[in-house]
Parts: C-alpha cells; sequence; structure tokens
C-alpha cells in the first residue's frame, strides 16, 4: 500500500507533463485530481505537511513568472498549470489534515 502514494506520485507527474507537452485528453483533470487526492493521504506526513505546503505555494507563485520565458514559456506555463492541478488536491488533502492537528488539542 505504500507503494500506492509513490506511484500515484508519478503518474500525476507523466499526465502533467504529457498533457503540458500536448498530449491531452478531456479526463486528464479528473485523473489528476484523484492522483493529487492519493498523494495527499498517502504521502505527505504530519512533519512533511509544512514543508509540502510551502512547496506548493512557491510552485504557483513561479508559475506566473515562467510564461514569460521566450520560446518555452507556453509549453512551461501547461506543464505547471497542470502540475498545479495534481497538486491542488493534494494540497487541499494536507491542509485538512493540518487543520485538525491544530484543533485536536
Amino acid at each position: 500500500m505504500d507503494k500506492l502514494g509513490k506511484w500515484a506520485f508519478i503518474a500525476g507527474l507523466v499526465i502533467a507533463i504529457g498533457a503540458g507537452l500536448g498530449f491531452s485528453q478531456p479526463w486528464f483533470g479528473w485523473v489528476l485530481a484523484i492522483l493529487g487526492l492519493i498523494v495527499g493521504f498517502m504521502n505527505v506526513s504530519g512533519s512533511e505537511s509544512f514543508r509540502f505546503l510551502v512547496a506548493a505555494i512557491a510552485l504557483i507563485v513561479a508559475a506566473n513568472a515562467i510564461g514569460g520565458l521566450p520560446y518555452v514559456g507556453g509549453y512551461a506555463t501547461s506543464i505547471i498549470a497542470n502540475l498545479i492541478a495534481f497538486l491542488s488536491a493534494a494540497v487541499l488533502v494536507v491542509a485538512l489534515k493540518s487543520l485538525f492537528e491544530l484543533t485536536k488539542d
């Protein structure tokens, strides 16, 4: 069961990159969201939550600036948009888990 989270993360990255390069299907958004939920539940533990959430925020901020790169900006923007779609579900799960941990006391 531990490997499911690892493979979900790898599959999400591959699909996000492939969709960003133009190999997109209409159902990729749903698959990325489901894989993101699996990653959020299985891969990110309590001690990793803070670093994961900060990294996700940094990715979102960087996504705004990368579109200005000549020649590769369009592809990079599309790949990062798909990565954000993938990680958004994981971020939601991790943030909710963190909130529940904070309110337990």
